[in-house]
């Protein structure tokens, strides 16, 4: 599972910027940050997963969207910048992460650091029961830095 917004997407304001000011934007609340069809893959996100995808990696992607329209938005960044085939989770009115997790229960959670907006205790893996996190592997990464720089293949978990 990879989360979206801040992990492997960003507005396009972000473009050519340096990760701080990135943040910066975000926490100001630049206009770009609400342009969900305009967002953009950081760095070479979608050759990344498509190489686990290549080696039999189901890939779940996690988006922070709830509207309809704005979850359709980042289904259409998906697919218009070639990311691999996968289901797109979001919340329901009602429910937090730690709930999708639960119910999907992947191998390992990819998500940034939540910097922008407050830091690693609003991390879904931080919310996860004891039980979940035995079986599921957290990967942080910092927000807006992307997963360039993690393995091109993913360790089998063993449990």
């Amino acid at each position: 599972m990879v989360f979206t917004e801040g992990t492997i997407l960003y507005h396009a304001a972000a473009v050519n910027q340096t990760r701080e000011t990135i943040v910066q934007q975000v926490k100001g609340k630049h206009p770009s940050i609400y342009e969900f069809s305009s967002y953009i893959p950081i760095g070479e996100a979608p050759r990344k997963l498509t190489g686990w995808s290549k080696q039999g990696h189901q890939i779940l992607y996690m988006t922070s969207r709830t509207k309809p329209s704005e979850i359709q938005d980042i289904k259409d960044v998906l697919t218009k910048h070639h990311f691999p085939e996968g289901e797109l989770l979001h919340r329901s009115t009602h429910e937090d992460y730690a709930a999708i997790v639960a119910k999907n229960t992947p191998d390992i959670i990819i998500e940034d650091d939540c910097e922008s907006i407050g830091g690693s205790p609003l991390m879904i893996y931080s919310k996860l029961d004891t039980d979940l996190k035995t079986m599921i592997t957290s990967i942080p990464v910092k927000e807006f830095a992307g997963i360039d720089h993690l393995p091109d293949k993913l360790a089998e978990k063993t449990n």
